[in-house]
């Protein structure tokens, strides 16, 4: 599968249940949370509210 590819996407919360959206080859290892992340890994991800919105107020 290619880089882009849906599949290749992993869906990461902070502690707040912000959700991030990464692609698998940019994260190092099993991350479970955002603050487990490297500046550089989070540099690579995306802020699902910034694409469809936080109508859940988080």
């Amino acid at each position: 599968m290619a880089k882009g590819d849906y599949s290749t996407m992993v869906w990461i919360r902070d502690k707040k249940g912000k959700e991030y959206a990464c692609y698998l080859d940019d994260i190092k290892g099993k991350i479970k949370t955002k603050e487990e992340m490297t500046e550089e890994e989070k540099k690579k991800c995306l802020d699902v509210s910034q694409i469809i919105g936080d109508e859940r107020g988080v």
